[in-house]
């Protein structure tokens, strides 16, 4: 049964997912509230795809907030990753520049209005970064971070990237932090079925101390662990 589960759900995930993508590209010349739709229907076709085909149920514990703030999601799977645009309301996530050179997707992601984030890069490059975040504040939309830098095996706890903390100081905004257990759920191959619950943290204010700050990010964000 958990293999026909997994097959079903890879194929209908991927198979929809070329055609949304496909179809939020097509739009985008022509509307850009429909483009966002369209990436926001990919969001929730693999929500759909989750709780229908895998058997899973999506947990929230809390609410994001009617206001610019910089959410800090842990992260585990792709799952939090590809959920964001159903989880808050038009997001704009910070991203690796790898993910950028996927075909189609990359495309799509760069006009949706996501982040793209040079590791190696200088100053130069994270005064470009503030730039474009600072843009999107104006513009109203909430800002994603995965403040860990890469997928962190449930139970694990990792420093958070030395980038976070200069976010924080540069951007001036509210730190909530999301704590998410799709691990043991979403695997990369093989996936199971069961409860994904994200649990939203106290918003955490601007100006504090690097340490501060970080240290009650990485306690909240691994609240679930």
């Amino acid at each position: 049964m958990l293999f026909l589960r997994n097959l079903a759900f890879y194929l209908a995930f991927y198979s929809g997912s070329l055609l949304i993508t496909t179809a939020s590209l097509a739009s985008l010349p022509f509307s850009v509230t429909a483009f966002r739709a369209r990436v926001r229907n990919w969001s929730q076709w693999q929500r759909w795809c989750v709780t229908h085909m895998l058997g899973c149920e999506i947990v929230h514990e809390g609410a994001p907030l009617d206001q610019p703030v910089l959410y800090a999601i842990k992260h585990e799977s792709f799952f939090e990753a590809i959920d964001a645009p159903a989880l808050f309301n038009c997001p704009s996530v910070f991203a690796k520049q790898e993910l950028f050179k996927i075909p189609l997707w990359g495309r799509a992601a760069a006009a949706f209005g996501l982040v793209p984030v040079e590791r190696e890069a200088g100053a130069k490059a994270l005064m470009k970064m503030i730039r474009h975040a600072k843009a999107l504040i104006a513009d109203g939309r909430p800002l994603v971070i995965f403040p860990e830098g890469t997928r962190v095996p449930h139970g694990e706890r990792r420093p958070l990237q030395s980038g976070f903390a200069g976010l924080y100081k540069m951007l001036g905004l509210p730190v909530v932090p999301v704590a998410v257990d799709s691990g043991p759920i979403y695997h990369r191959r093989l996936k199971r079925s069961g409860r994904i619950t994200y649990r939203f943290g106290e918003p955490i204010p601007p100006g504090l101390p690097r340490a501060e700050v970080e240290e009650r990010v990485r306690e909240a964000i691994n609240a679930l662990n």
